[in-house]
């Protein structure tokens, strides 16, 4: 028996295979949006991807459970609570999947959302290991608003966090120490708010450290869970969704995006769509020399995936522009982990741009602050624990678009978030709405941070 961990780093996210090399047949657990390593790892160890587990339906990526279904024919197991536009085999509290001398066994652990499930893993007569997808975490358990809509919502959120609760002192601490803890993401996710780098645990090591195991009340539990969560990106809703009715063929998906050639000129450029909203992943420096009109500067950057879904409502089109064709394709690839290649127009090298962004004065800057309008685009959260400048507006990056008309515009505008890379994207959306200068303080901002 092995288990195999698949890490997607830019999202925080961990899939996983259990192989039975006594049956040579494997089973998948919260799969990411490309089914190639599966296929890849399945076909090194001769076995067949028999059945996909979803633990719940994902808000932060697309899952490829029915392009796995549709291709090999494996089984889609889920909460019968989830209720899907496809075939499943209902896998709540009791059932049991048995394969090679190994049983999957399901934990209904409602908390998250209403249909999360966590799977037991027994070998041998004895439980293993428990996949807990994002209802318990390492160092946190799931945050209980990304499911609920609609009116009243706060009460919605508290039910959950009371299931949460529950789930995990009546299910998931019930299991023994030695339990390893396989979760659905570590550190960096919107999908906890305290969650540790490590990529497993064991039970016993989580009754020790994790906040959210520890003796308290039910009341303090739900308070402390729903206190000071991290923003929801405009993404989320639309990947439950997508999760649920079940994502198109990722090849197909990618083949259909058009793919233009090096955009390097006027007459290039005049064959793009100037009402169409331009996605510019490259280094801040490149775009602020040039750029084209109705431009974002989304960096190629480690979380690029979660600000693409996090400032760009699902459904709006854009044209995606790189540095060069290994960026492209590399990005191209990444806007279908949240399932917004469907709305990608064409994508294009760039090379040029008869927009210019203004280089602040640092000196100036630094010698007479007050002669600007300072944005501090961090999470509230970051601004109240390490306040930089005093009388700086805090309009935290994904309410920036909404929170325009709070900005005077009588004073020339400086943009800053913790290290540059949400600065970058804050001024290009300012500089685009606003009727005065806007500059980026960038990287630069540390030399201001005590």
């Amino acid at each position: 028996m092995e288990i195999k961990q698949f890490e997607d780093q830019n999202l925080s996210h961990y899939s996983y295979a259990i192989l039975s090399k006594a049956s040579a047949e494997m089973v998948l657990i919260d799969p990411a949006r490309d089914p190639e390593p599966y296929y890849a790892f399945a076909a090194a160890n001769h076995a067949q991807i028999i059945g996909v587990i979803e633990t719940h339906p994902h808000a932060d990526f697309v899952s490829s459970h029915l392009q796995i279904q549709q291709e090999i024919g494996a089984k889609i197991f889920a909460s019968k609570v989830m209720n899907p536009d496809f075939s499943i085999i209902p896998f709540d509290e009791d059932a049991v999947l048995e394969f090679g001398g190994i049983k999957l066994k399901s934990l209904n652990t409602p908390g998250h959302s209403p249909d999360s499930i966590s799977i037991v893993l027994e070998h041998e007569g004895k439980d293993r290991a428990v996949f807990t997808g994002d209802t318990l975490f390492i160092g946190d358990c799931g945050r209980p608003d990304l499911r609920e809509q609609g009116e009243d919502l706060e009460s919605k959120r508290e039910a959950l966090a009371k299931k949460m609760y529950h789930s995990l002192r009546d299910k998931l601490m019930t299991l023994g120490d030695e339990v390893i803890l396989y979760p659905a993401h570590g550190a960096g996710t919107l999908c906890g708010k305290a969650l540790s780098k490590a990529s497993s645990s064991t039970i016993g090591a989580e009754k020790a450290t994790n906040w959210s195991l520890q003796a308290m009340s039910e009341t303090d539990f739900v308070s402390a869970l729903t206190e000071d969560q991290p923003f929801i990106p405009k993404y989320f809703p639309y990947d439950v969704d997508l999760n649920k009715a079940g994502a198109p063929n990722l090849r197909e998906s990618l083949q259909a995006i058009p793919v233009l050639g090096k955009i390097d000129d006027a007459e290039k450029a005049a064959g793009l769509d100037a009402a169409i909203l331009v996605v510019d992943s490259r280094p801040g420096a490149a775009f602020k020399a040039k750029h084209l009109e109705r431009s974002i500067n989304i960096m190629d950057g480690e979380k690029f995936e979660t600000w693409l879904g996090a400032l760009l409502e699902p459904g709006q089109p854009f044209y995606l522009a790189a540095a060069d064709e290994q960026a492209l394709s590399s990005l191209i690839a990444r806007t279908a982990k949240i399932g917004y290649e469907a709305f990608l127009k064409a994508a294009f090298v760039l090379d040029f741009g008869a927009a210019r962004s203004g280089l602040l004065d640092l000196g100036a800057f630094k010698g007479q602050s007050s002669d600007y309008t300072i944005v501090d685009i961090r999470n509230t959260s970051e601004a109240k624990a390490e306040p930089v400048f005093e009388g700086a507006l805090n309009i935290p990056l994904p309410e920036l678009q909404a929170r325009l008309n709070e900005i005077p515009e009588d004073k020339p505008v400086v943009v800053h978030c913790a290290g540059g890379y949400r600065s970058a994207a804050g001024s290009s959306i300012l500089d685009e709405a606003l009727d005065t200068q806007v500059f980026d303080l960038g990287d630069h901002i540390k030399s201001f941070i005590k």
